[in-house]
């Protein structure tokens, strides 16, 4: 009973505030995520590098998870790594299974879809200002990895399947993303709808262009390579992180339950 209690009582939040730092962030986790991924299975045994991706996701979560309050630098690194093990995920569905990519974005469509019906059902907000309990913090990071996977899919597919190529893929991605923007700033779109719906975009945005970056110029790209350009964006994610670690930030805030 009281580990029943201690799983369902209110606690400090432990996400931080959406604020356009939080979205700057997010872009280059995808970014880095997309590259650093790439670099470690073509530098080491591709099985291995998912093996230790996998170890260092459940590590950090761990640590997230047995933290009382909003850690930005513990909160990037588990969103870091869910990007890295996330990419590897949907990349090894596609390679290793032989799954197309169009197949695989609706399978993560319909996965993300039963999890938002999921935590909709039994904790009745997807509201991530409502991240106070340890079920809905579950609910939460689940739905974060899956929507990495998507993502990655998603720009795979239009990249490749649909030979858009990195550059106009992140193109396509950008005018979609300012769809829930306008839609909330000006329209009343739901904040909850708006914001997931951006959520999932921000991977394919972040992802094409650092894609794009990175591959050679027979692919579009402009040849900086994957391990440059990893460094080059976690150096722009420390200093982010810096400064959103500040300590004027949210961090020890207490959130109300919102619907």
């Amino acid at each position: 009973m009281a580990e029943i209690e201690q799983s369902t009582r209110p606690m400090l939040s432990k996400v931080p505030q959406v604020t356009a730092a939080f979205w700057v962030a997010k872009v280059l986790t995808t970014g880095m995520g997309e590259t650093t991924a790439d670099y470690l299975v073509h530098q080491i045994d591709p099985p291995l590098a998912v093996g230790l991706a996998g170890l260092g996701l459940l590590a950090i979560l761990l640590l997230q998870f047995a933290l009382r309050r909003y850690v930005a630098w513990a909160y990037w690194l588990a969103v870091v790594l869910v990007s890295i093990f996330g990419t590897m995920a949907a990349d090894a569905v596609h390679v290793g299974l032989g799954i197309p990519y169009l197949v695989s974005t609706v399978a993560f469509v319909l996965a993300l879809a039963a999890l938002f019906l999921a935590w909709r059902t039994t904790e009745k907000s997807l509201s991530i200002h409502s991240i106070v309990t340890r079920p809905r913090e579950c609910f939460y990071w689940a739905t974060v990895l899956t929507t990495f996977a998507l993502g990655t899919a998603a720009g795979d597919l239009t990249a490749m399947t649909f030979g858009l190529g990195y550059l106009a893929s992140g193109i396509v991605f950008a005018v979609l993303i300012a769809i829930p923007a306008v839609a909330y700033l000006r329209f009343g779109m739901n904040a909850t709808f708006a914001f997931w719906f951006a959520y999932v975009l921000t991977r394919p945005l972040g992802a094409s262009f650092a894609d794009w970056a990175a591959v050679s110029p027979a692919r579009g790209g402009l040849d900086l390579g994957t391990g440059p350009v990893s460094l080059v964006l976690a150096l722009a994610i420390l200093a982010l992180v810096a400064r959103l670690a500040s300590p004027s930030r949210e961090s020890g805030r207490i959130v109300g339950l919102t619907h």
